[in-house]
């Protein structure tokens, strides 16, 4: 069964730090390109960082670039983002989704997803 576990939110005051988990299984972690979206109330889906563990290949978006950094445990199938200097802003549910390649990825045609269960983030002013 493959699985994409996101967890690591709550609730920090602006400019504290947070670092996010999206734990993977059911599918060979190398091959995909992982990463994270948000959502905040009433607003759309937001693109915020991705990985392709095999070669390091990033992606941030302009919100993210110099704040959040993104990484990869391949021993643990793991990809992490660390979130610095918090603005409230930032406030969203942040969910991880797999695509086959980063091309796909920022076309948001995913393979695996965590929608429904993402962790929820909370930056107080």
């Amino acid at each position: 069964e493959v699985q994409l576990q996101a967890s690591g939110g709550g609730v920090v005051q602006a400019g504290g730090s947070l670092r996010l988990s999206c734990a993977t299984s059911g599918f060979t972690f190398d091959d995909y390109t992982i990463g994270w979206f948000r959502q905040a109330p009433g607003k759309r889906r937001e693109r915020v960082s991705a990985i392709t563990p095999k070669d390091g290949e990033t992606f941030y978006s302009d919100s993210a670039k110099g704040r959040f950094t993104i990484s990869s445990d391949n021993s643990k199938n793991t990809v992490y983002l660390q979130m610095s200097s918090l603005k409230p802003e930032d406030t969203a549910i942040y969910y991880c989704a797999a695509a086959v390649d980063s091309i796909a990825w920022l076309g948001e045609a995913f393979i695996h997803d965590s929608w429904g269960k993402g962790t929820l983030v909370t930056v107080s002013s």
